[in-house]
């Protein structure tokens, strides 16, 4: 397949967003295996942590915890995206949420709703909110490397018009049947995230909780997360379209991640005076003993 015009180096993006047709649009899509891939991933990782006594989740609760949190997770970024992004129109259809096969994903809703199941989970597990969200968060980075790539091979989110030599041509951010030489090149604005957002800040993230003891400190991996998270997500912002109305002036993921800056100092502080935290291996629930047989007695 012919990747360029005529009359521009810059490579046209023609990527297929469904990697298996099953009927005509309808397959197995690069994004829906993008979440598949980061919970699975987090999910073996954390059950690492365990075995290294990092994380105060036996089996059983490692369950009950992940299951509301991916819930909590997908539940949020799916309603965040409409009253974050699109308000107007889920007050005049509120019905359009429920078609998912037309997008629509909030990562600042996803983090609202994926606390709020970690809490509600953490709490009927009996083990630390903090504790475990802030593991989380070491490994939310793999998540959103997925979730941005997905996102590229969609051809969404791309970036503003730009002349660099790697610049994208995206079909989808002119009018259909717009002819390809009259499409400007734009900054490929997901591979910026996917990198910084998730390799880096994961890289980063690793080395916090495998060789500095940050872990002991209530507050600190999360507030430096979301710190962190914030910030490259601004940068990025620069270079990225806008995809909603602007906010004084500003893009919406701008705004929303200044929030998260706010809330992660506030983490970071409190973890300079909070206790510190001791770690030590999760206790597996113990099988029920055997009931001994009662020998029958015999007829006399």
């Amino acid at each position: 397949m012919n990747t360029e015009s005529s009359t521009t180096t810059h490579w046209v993006h023609d990527l297929d967003p469904v990697l298996l047709h099953i009927y005509g649009d309808f397959g197995i899509r690069y994004y829906g295996l993008a979440y598949i891939a980061g919970f699975a991933v987090a999910y073996w990782v954390i059950r690492g942590y365990a075995r290294r006594g990092w994380s105060p989740m036996n089996s059983e609760q490692l369950e009950r915890v992940a299951f509301a949190t991916i819930l909590g997770l997908l539940v949020g970024a799916r309603v965040g995206f409409f009253f974050l992004y699109d308000l107007e129109r889920v007050l005049g259809n509120p019905l359009s949420m429920l078609r998912v096969w037309e997008g629509g994903m909030s990562f600042h809703g996803g983090i609202i709703g994926a606390a709020i199941g970690l809490w509600w989970s953490a709490r009927k597990s009996q083990v630390s909110f903090m504790h475990v969200g802030e593991l989380i968060t070491t490994i939310a980075p793999v998540g959103i490397f997925c979730g941005r790539m997905a996102n590229f091979i969609n051809g969404e989110l791309y970036g503003k018009i730009s002349t660099v030599p790697w610049a994208v041509i995206f079909p989808s951010s002119a009018p259909l049947g717009t002819p390809v030489e009259d499409i400007a090149p734009r900054h490929p604005s997901q591979l910026y995230e996917a990198g910084l957002e998730g390799l880096v800040l994961l890289a980063y993230m690793q080395f916090r909780l495998r060789f500095t003891g940050a872990l002991t400190r209530p507050g600190r991996l999360g507030g430096e997360f979301l710190v962190l998270y914030a910030v490259g997500r601004i940068f990025c912002e620069t270079f990225r379209e806008p995809d909603a109305s602007l906010i004084f002036g500003f893009s919406r993921g701008t705004v929303y991640s200044a929030i998260m800056i706010f809330i992660g100092i506030a983490l970071w502080v409190y973890s300079t005076r909070a206790p510190e935290r001791g770690l030590e291996a999760p206790v597996e629930p113990s099988p029920e003993p055997a009931q001994p047989m009662k020998k029958k007695k015999k007829k006399r």
